[in-house]
């Protein structure tokens, strides 16, 4: 029952109680704006375009129906997640950013994320009307006129800036990731739908393999657990050092390498990536000629299940590689290491530390980056070989490695958070 324990003591903090009241508060607002649809759009035939595209579909899971509603913030945060991609790309690019997010400190990365913010605007202008160019060549809606057309996007535009401020809101005075929280919100909301869903299509004549679906889906959530908290320890020593008449160091530690150090966001890289080439497409594709018929050839192209499945393992697994390469430095470590007199027992300090490092690092995150690849494309072969996909939340992928990623670092945070002030008590 420590369990429990945790929670009446959690509500029994106020800081803490005002922190997880605030973050609730923030939900409502989230699911009230997503339940406003924008002005002047018929939504009536959006639901059957998005229930045949597994993309969008996909997309719509992550914003809690915002989507297909056509909501104020349809978008939800899409455009300031690709805006971080770009960025964290650019520091690749131009050394300029990349001196300003790894060795300016904090107040480097405030301006590094506020460029990120800058960066959303255009981004969320040029999907929102991609996506309603889309929607109008499909014959989901009628055509806008360009008042309406103005009108939207600015509504768009507008909701998705206010959701990233709520995000914001929420890492800075709740408690947790406000981006995560957000869509692990949005993912949430539509499990009530896909209970419906499930029951309303009920076939006595399947029950077989809806039991083998529901273990499977057991199965899967005790896969992502293992997979989020397993960890490589390293084990670190310390020098004995002698100042005045005390000595310090000689310890014996170990230094913790997750095997899936990026957590989800490698998955909502990949899913804002996808977006982007059939935005823009969208664009080219009334045109005719030889641009329409590319443009014509992309969309045809990642509508196939097949070459969708493919492509979003692929750039799942590139992304795990690559967000850990930004954010996880073996030099630095190495670096630090060697100035607090630390060393890994049999490897000299200095480069072969880091080249060590390197080494196990790359090893432990190939298998994080091929489990997170095949859960993300799980629910598509699952789908695809059954023909049923009213399990999609169940079945596990990325909606189910959402919810329990989210979940468990909320509840790291909260267990510091009661620990630190265990120790307050002193």
């Amino acid at each position: 029952m420590t369990w429990l324990y945790n929670i009446i003591r959690t509500f029994q903090i106020p800081d803490l109680r005002k922190k997880i009241l605030f973050v609730l508060g923030v939900f409502v607002v989230f699911r009230l704006m997503a339940n406003i649809p924008m002005p002047g759009i018929d939504t009536s035939r959006i639901q059957e375009f998005f229930s045949n595209n597994q993309l969008f579909g996909l997309l719509n899971l992550f914003t809690g129906g915002a989507l297909d509603s056509l909501s104020i913030v349809m978008l939800g945060l899409g455009p300031y997640i690709t805006a971080v991609i770009i960025m964290q790309l650019l520091t690749m690019i131009v050394p300029a950013l990349e001196k300003m997010y790894k060795e300016e400190g904090e107040a480097g990365r405030q301006r590094f994320n506020q460029y990120g913010r800058y960066l959303t605007v255009p981004f969320a202008l040029l999907q929102g009307y991609g996506f309603l160019a889309l929607l109008t060549q499909q014959q989901v809606i009628n055509a806008l006129s360009p008042q309406l057309l103005i009108v939207s996007l600015a509504t768009i535009t507008a909701g998705t800036v206010f959701l990233m401020w709520l995000g914001e809101l929420i890492t800075e005075k709740g408690i947790g990731n406000g981006v995560s929280l957000l869509i692990f919100a949005g993912i949430i909301a539509g499990f009530p739908a896909s209970l419906r869903q499930l029951f309303f299509s009920y076939d006595p004549t399947r029950l077989p393999t809806y039991i083998a679906f529901f273990v499977m889906a057991l199965v899967i959530i005790a896969g992502v657990v293992y997979i989020t908290e397993a960890r490589r320890n390293i084990p670190v020593s310390y020098a004995k050092r002698v100042r005045g008449n005390k000595m310090y160091g000689g310890v014996s530690t170990y230094l913790p390498l997750q095997v899936n150090p990026a957590g989800v966001i490698p998955i909502i890289f990949a899913l804002s990536l996808l977006t982007i080439p059939g935005m823009i497409a969208s664009f080219f594709a009334a045109l005719g000629g030889a641009i329409g018929g590319i443009a014509n050839a992309i969309q045809n192209f990642l509508v196939n299940p097949w070459a969708y499945g493919i492509l979003y393992f692929v750039l799942v697994v590139l992304f795990t590689f690559f967000y850990t390469a930004v954010t996880f430095d073996p030099k630095s470590i190495s670096t630090n290491l060697q100035k607090m007199g630390g060393f890994i027992p049999g490897v000299r300090p200095g480069s072969s530390t880091a080249q060590f490092l390197s080494f196990i690092l790359n090893r432990v995150l190939l298998i994080g980056a091929l489990f997170l690849g095949t859960i993300a494309v799980m629910p598509s072969v699952v789908q695809g070989i059954t023909g049923i996909g009213a399990f999609q939340f169940l079945l596990g992928g990325t909606a189910l490695l959402i919810v329990v990623s989210v979940v468990l670092e909320t509840m790291r945070q909260i267990r510091s958070q009661l620990q630190m002030r265990e120790y307050d008590t002193f």
